[in-house]
């Protein structure tokens, strides 16, 4: 220990190893859950909190471990949403704007365009930190009280934004099923094998499933052309700055989710959507990076868990020790930054070595595995009903966005 400027410093080689090791290891499982088609971090959480007690080491590691793998996921997830079209909840609403990127032949640009979202993010949620709660911690009590105005608000603009009168009809089709589905199943009495809920079965079946059954006879990832980004700087910049601005809505109001949030987002750049599918993703990949970020700065400033991984926190009874959980984030930033670019061209050369039907029908056994694991023997139930659900709004030319009144129309109704 020494002291400069009337600061004293401590070094503890022990300690600082095992927070490196806690980190690194979060940063491992969240790039297998990142990785794993239809695996939500969420689920990753709810396993490590369950088995915190037993785990080794003091609850501050666990937590380290738990928040490391939730920033890295939340860089990697874009990976399978690409390749595959399986997403998790946070990535739904990438799928097709991704997959047309992919089939154009520009997944690698998307895949650096979903990363400089993720790490623009990352960025601009230092710097907005302190502000965005402050303001929020005036706006949280009003906007609690008119929640389901808000959301019937925002599920009225999406509708109303739809480009003609049929995406607008199966628009207000699919806020009507996936409605009525969560109202159904969201509160079923689980006996799973492992931690759980339906939310599992629930997104694997709205968003993962409809997009593997109607790609069952493409031809797969075509050769990719060069990384080139096709975006100007400042165009991805004010992109990704809109992204975390957002995501910090996701984290501190209950209800809006990671897709819904993008689209506002954009809505409200100057030009609109001018880069299209190319700016939806770096929104998109803002928003759902951000959204990790302030939402535990929500936990920390309001004691209130609003994504899977502060829940896991909360549940786990992991001291809030804001140091090393700003060192957990930036620890899994930088991991998360650097497996998707290493790893992102190699991921899309993996899936093309594969038939694409015999792809498809593994993916899908593999989700109504996953169902089963996180939501016992009624998973395959809801899994199939979340399903046929999903096929909706392609059908009538509507984005896939509104299949999110699964978690908002139960809210606004609570």
């Amino acid at each position: 220990m020494f002291s400069a400027f009337g600061v004293r410093v401590l070094f503890a080689p022990e300690a600082s190893l095992a927070v490196l090791v806690a980190i690194a290891g979060g940063a491992l499982l969240g790039t297998l859950s990142g990785l794993c088609p239809g695996l939500h971090v969420n689920n990753l959480a709810l396993l490590l909190a369950a088995a915190a007690p037993s785990l080794p080491g003091p609850p501050r590691l666990v937590g380290a471990a738990m928040l490391s793998a939730g920033v890295v996921h939340s860089f990697l997830d874009v990976l399978p949403a690409l390749a595959l079209g399986v997403p998790d909840a946070a990535m739904a609403a990438s799928t097709l704007p991704g997959h047309r990127l992919v089939l154009a032949g520009r997944g690698r640009e998307a895949v650096r365009l979903s990363a400089l979202g993720s790490a623009g993010a990352v960025c601009a949620a230092v710097v907005l930190a302190l502000p965005l709660t402050a303001a929020m911690g005036r706006l949280l009590d009003p906007l609690n009280a008119n929640l389901p105005v808000l959301l019937t608000a925002l599920g009225g603009w999406l509708v109303a934004t739809e480009t003609d009168e049929r995406a607008r009809l199966g628009a207000v089709l699919a806020i009507a099923a996936s409605g009525a589905l969560g109202l159904v199943f969201l509160d079923v009495e689980t006996t799973s094998l492992l931690p759980g809920n339906t939310l599992a079965p629930l997104f694997a079946g709205l968003f993962g499933a409809p997009v593997l059954l109607d790609a069952m006879d493409g031809g797969g990832v075509p050769e990719q052309d060069d990384a080139d980004i096709r975006s100007s700087k400042r165009r991805v910049s004010m992109t990704a700055l809109a992204g975390s601005v957002a995501g910090a809505v996701v984290g501190y109001v209950p209800g809006v989710s990671s897709a819904v949030a993008a689209t506002a987002a954009l809505a409200a750049l100057p030009g609109g959507d001018a880069d299209g599918d190319r700016g939806f993703l770096v929104a998109t990949s803002g928003v759902n990076t951000s959204n990790t970020i302030f939402a535990l700065v929500a936990l920390v400033a309001f004691g209130t868990p609003r994504t899977g991984v502060t829940v896991a926190l909360n549940d786990a009874g992991v001291p809030l020790n804001l140091p090393l959980l700003a060192l957990a984030l930036a620890g899994g930033a930088v991991a998360g930054l650097s497996v998707l670019l290493l790893l992102g061209d190699a991921y899309f050369r993996a899936v093309r070595a594969f038939d694409q039907r015999r792809l498809s029908l593994a993916v899908l056994c593999g989700l109504v595995v996953l169902s089963v694991l996180f939501a016992g023997r009624v998973g395959p139930v809801v899994f199939g009903f979340a399903t046929l659900v999903g096929l909706l709004p392609p059908r009538f030319g509507a984005r896939r966005v509104h299949l999110m009144a699964v978690l908002c129309v139960p809210l606004a109704l609570a």
